[in-house]
């Protein structure tokens, strides 16, 4: 159902793209290889500013009035990087043309795109499951995957089976498509003969992790306590590829110089409102548990060393002036490019935290230690997916975001984090 529903997704988008460029092609000035050109990358550009501010996002319905703000986010950072690409031109897009493509994108295209995604993805038949578990276990996280499939998933029944019970259901319903295995501790041999025949006769064989993971891309502990030994394969297999660091080091290097000025006047601005130190030190845990210094511009006026650690949403009436404008757009962690240039750091993972909260979350939180496989990120996929998180609850289901990028990490998955990075820092989604 998920890939359905991402491919009408992409047709419905092809298509009134191809509408679009071919009006463009009409409002060129001169039809040389120059404009084009302008017009293929201002179009490029503009549909990934969109993407970074989620537009495109389809797994949880979106009003239009919501809609129309990331689109018109994006085609604004996309306009805004287009122009000064194009301004190195001799020969240039027109006025007119600029303010019809970003009409286009920001205003006609997020109705039409809305309306065809929306109007084929009605057409979709609903997917029914007989689920194997207890409804009171797994209720909540099939409604949440169903309110992220447009409502195209539901669980028909639920059942705790014995073989004849089990039998006699699949015999006699019509009225579900598939069997999906929410709790393995329920099928025994006979079931899963029974199960096995079921499959034969045409019904799908699903299973709980996979649905999950795919419809709400996190990876809670619930589902890792129910399939052990399937996750602890996946989580054994987890390794630092080196391709991904020298990734980190070319864009640690960049970062570095082009934010080089904007570091001078941060670090010139702490020192003139509250002295040094200018850098913020502090131990954090990372790759295999291990405990390194992490560097920050300082936000806060500076206290006594013995303090005992806590959240940043409890230390708000210690903030500078600066630190306000800082935090919400990660000013303050830009120090951490020199953290991941020296390795201690990846551009992409889960963030790094204090020794006395990994300790506790440890103790309390199954499965915590689990996210120090991989080098703690600048940014990650719970970062652009999760609030910032505050207490245990909230950081058992932030690791469940850190959980599932372990598993499932790839260059496609960084380069979407790496994008969507942009729209959690414009938003200040996390920030604290």
């Amino acid at each position: 159902m998920k890939k359905k529903i991402t491919k009408i997704s992409f047709i419905c988008l092809i298509s009134v793209i191809a509408v679009f460029m071919s009006i463009q092609f009409f409002m060129l000035p001169s039809m040389n290889e120059v404009l084009i050109f302008q017009m293929i990358m201002m179009d490029m550009l503009i549909l990934i500013g969109i993407y970074s501010f989620r537009g495109f996002e389809i797994a949880n319905p979106i009003s239009l009035n919501k809609k129309l703000i990331t689109f018109t986010a994006g085609t604004v950072l996309g306009t805004l990087v287009s122009i000064l690409i194009i301004l190195f031109f001799k020969e240039r897009l027109n006025q007119f043309f600029f303010m019809t493509t970003v009409i286009m994108f920001a205003l006609v295209l997020p109705v039409l795109y809305s309306f065809m995604v929306k109007r084929y993805i009605k057409s979709l038949p609903v997917k029914k499951y007989l689920v194997i578990g207890k409804k009171h276990l797994y209720s909540d996280l099939i409604n949440e995957i169903s309110l992220n499939s447009h409502c195209k998933i539901e669980a028909f029944g639920y059942i705790n089976p014995s073989p004849e019970t089990l039998k006699e259901r699949i015999k006699n319903e019509d009225r579900f498509n598939d069997i999906l295995i929410a709790d393995p501790a329920l099928i025994t041999s006979d079931i899963e003969k029974i199960i096995k025949d079921a499959k034969d006769s045409g019904k799908t064989i699903e299973f709980l992790p996979n649905v999950v993971e795919s419809y709400l891309g996190r990876i809670p502990i619930e589902i890792i306590e129910k399939y052990k030994n399937y996750y602890e394969v996946a989580f054994n297999e987890v390794n630092e590829t080196p391709a991904k660091r020298v990734v980190d080091i070319a864009i640690s290097i960049l970062a570095l110089i082009v934010l080089s000025p904007l570091m001078l006047f941060t670090a010139l601005w702490i020192l003139i409102e509250d002295g040094r130190p200018v850098i913020f030190k502090q131990e954090r845990i990372g790759k295999d548990g291990k405990p390194f210094i992490m560097n920050k511009f300082r936000s806060m006026k500076n206290r006594k060393s013995e303090e005992n650690a806590k959240f940043a949403t409890d230390e708000q009436h210690r903030i500078l002036r600066i630190g306000r404008i800082m935090r919400p757009i990660r000013l303050d962690e830009t120090v951490q490019f020199w953290d991941i240039l020296r390795g201690e750091m990846s551009f992409i993972g889960p963030r790094p935290e204090q020794k006395e909260f990994v300790e506790e979350f440890k103790k309390n939180i199954p499965y915590y230690d689990e996210r120090h496989r991989l080098k703690p990120g600048l940014t990650g996929w719970a970062q652009i997916r999760f609030q910032y998180a505050a207490n245990a609850e909230q950081t058992k289901k932030k690791l469940s975001y850190d959980l599932y990028y372990i598993k499932n990490r790839s260059m496609l998955l960084d380069l979407r984090i790496i994008l969507q990075t942009i729209e959690a820092v414009v938003l200040r989604r996390g920030a604290k």
